[in-house]
């Protein structure tokens, strides 16, 4: 399992398949910066393609600019456009989100994802997030 923590770089969106199944599609941005030997620093931007399958709920969250935290499987994918051009591109499949900005912290994973004894307006809050200091 791999963990990733990056911006949405545009709201995600809910698509059906043709078997009715729902699917969660979203893109972040990760920056990672370093110096090179003769200390310039660079910055590199990686973007992945990310998935989520479990509740399509979490849309709603996922707007441009939250900072995610992504926990799932990495796979790169290949192909060739319309303009003839090889194009790659890199897949996240997501178990597990943390939201750490925009409308609301909480947890999204694999587990329970509403709490019936919660009352408050997320109805995905983890019950283990209470212990939080924030």
């Amino acid at each position: 399992m791999n963990i990733i923590v990056g911006r949405i770089t545009q709201n995600a969106v809910i698509n059906i398949l043709k078997n009715d199944k729902k699917v969660v599609n979203f893109s972040v941005a990760i920056n990672d910066s370093y110096k090179t030997k003769q200390g310039e620093r660079k910055e590199q931007t990686t973007y992945y393609n990310c998935s989520y399958w479990i509740n399509t709920k979490i849309a709603e969250f996922l707007t441009k600019g939250t900072l995610v935290e992504l926990s799932g499987r990495t796979s790169s994918s290949a192909w060739i456009g319309k303009d003839g051009e090889i194009k790659s591109g890199l897949n996240f499949r997501t178990s597990n989100i943390k939201l750490h900005g925009g409308k609301q912290k909480s947890e999204f994973n694999n587990a329970s994802t509403t709490n019936p004894q919660n009352n408050n307006s997320n109805p995905f809050a983890d019950e283990t997030d209470d212990d939080l200091p924030f």
